[in-house]
């Protein structure tokens, strides 16, 4: 019988490798996690800290920094970072050197209620708290605003965010107790009576009119209220 030693050596060959592979796998499983790395997506600004988001992962996952990486749920701790009201997205993974590591995309706020109560409103028109790191320069919302009822707050304080006119002169939202919408601008007297949400866009492009050419004319200080609830025309209250 005619012994193959190529066919033999290729099954070795195949046995090592297994065995380098297992070998490997097992040490990198069992491998001791770091301190966490927390980087920050986006903006500069944080509303909440490196050192907050490590807390959270330590307090969610008990001494991270000594559980070997073979026992971590990752998925857990993205859902821990993520129901903190800061943070808009989470990815935890862990290096090959061992290190834990959380991408962190914070929430972005386009306006801050200022009422009985006191937080902001993100992109997404949600609840966001405020933050004692950082404060955001943002339109104030004022008046009667309920937190589980903001959706014409929102579209307003978007459509502010989104505009370069209105994000440069708009500072203050107002909702009245019949959730009738105002608007207040910088360095004018008058008072901007939207109504409600209706035709929104044409209604802002209606204020861009008249604010540019009261503008031109000097009239912006002779009006207390510019009333923009019909249609194709601005009604003008002087005062």
């Amino acid at each position: 019988m005619r012994i193959n030693w190529n066919y033999i050596k290729m099954i070795a060959l195949f046995g090592v490798v297994i065995f380098l592979f297992a070998f490997a796998s097992g040490r990198n499983d069992k491998r001791v996690i770091s301190q966490p790395q927390v980087k920050f997506l986006g903006e500069n600004n944080l509303f909440i800290t490196s050192k907050a988001v490590s807390k959270l992962l330590i307090q969610n996952y008990g001494g991270v920094t000594n559980v070997p990486k073979e026992a971590l749920a990752l998925n857990e701790l993205e859902q821990a970072l993520k129901s903190n009201p800061m943070i808009k997205t989470a990815e935890v993974y862990v290096s090959v050197s061992g290190t834990l590591k959380a991408d962190i995309e914070q929430k972005t706020p386009i306006a801050r209620v200022s009422t009985n109560a006191s937080y902001y409103i993100d992109a997404d028109g949600l609840f966001m708290p405020l933050s004692n790191n950082y404060s955001a320069r943002v339109p104030l919302v004022t008046g009667y605003v309920e937190k589980n009822n903001l959706n014409s707050v929102y579209q307003v304080a978007l459509k502010t965010e989104n505009d370069a006119f209105l994000k440069k002169h708009v500072f203050e939202i107002h909702q009245d107790e019949k959730a009738q919408l105002f608007l207040k601008l910088r360095k004018c007297n008058f008072l901007v009576q939207l109504g409600d949400v209706s035709a929104l866009d044409k209604k802002i492009n209606n204020l861009k009119a008249f604010y540019k050419k009261a503008l031109k004319d000097q009239t912006l200080k002779n009006y207390s209220k510019v009333n923009l609830q019909f249609d194709n025309q601005v009604i003008c209250t002087k005062i």
